[in-house]
Order: structure tokens, then C-alpha cells, then sequence
């Protein structure tokens, strides 16, 4: 690929971000968005932010993997649903994923 045909790129991903940006207030015309789509829009962040980690977790190119790296997300996610902080969660997950793959 090109130095221009990346550049052409990443000027149409700019354009389409800001006509993603653009359709909701050009749709809404200043009105107030539904309670109950105010609730969906809010639960679309930890759903993508979900999706993304089960991707990165179980990802091996093609085919789905399960290794060290899905293991230390396994764990740092449940030291996270114990209520711990994020700085201890991220941790956690990199201290188990090196000592797997160190064994």
C-alpha cells in the first residue's frame, strides 16, 4: 500500500467520523433523546468494551486460542469483580500472563 493510498484512507475515516458525529444532532434537531434510548446508548461503551477484550483474550489470527494471555484476563477480570482497583486488576492479569509464559 502507498504513502498516498494511506493518506486517502485516513482522510475518508475522518469524514465518515464526522458524519457518524453529525447524524444524531442533525436527526434530533435539539430534542431531547427517550429515556429508554438514553439507557441503550449508555450500555453501548462496556458492551464494545467487552467485545474488544473477549477478541484480544481468545484471539490467535484466525481461530480462537486460549493461552496465557487468556488466563491473566480471566484472572485480573475476576480480582476486578471482587472489587479491587484497576491499577491491582491490570497487574494482576500482567503477573499472571508472564509466569505462564515463563513456565
Amino acid at each position: 500500500m502507498s504513502a498516498a493510498t494511506v493518506w486517502v484512507l485516513i482522510a475518508l475515516c475522518a469524514v465518515v467520523t464526522a458524519l457518524i458525529k453529525a447524524a444524531g444532532p442533525v436527526a434530533l434537531g435539539g430534542r431531547e433523546l427517550p429515556a429508554w434510548m438514553s439507557g441503550v446508548i449508555q450500555l453501548m461503551a462496556p458492551a464494545l468494551l467487552a467485545a474488544l477484550v473477549c477478541v484480544s483474550a481468545l484471539a490467535d489470527g484466525k481461530e480462537i486460542g486460549v493461552g496465557a494471555d487468556t488466563a491473566g484476563v480471566a484472572v485480573g477480570g475476576l480480582v476486578l469483580w471482587r472489587g479491587a482497583s484497576i491499577v491491582i486488576g491490570v497487574t494482576v492479569a500482567a503477573a499472571v500472563t508472564a509466569l505462564l509464559r515463563a513456565l
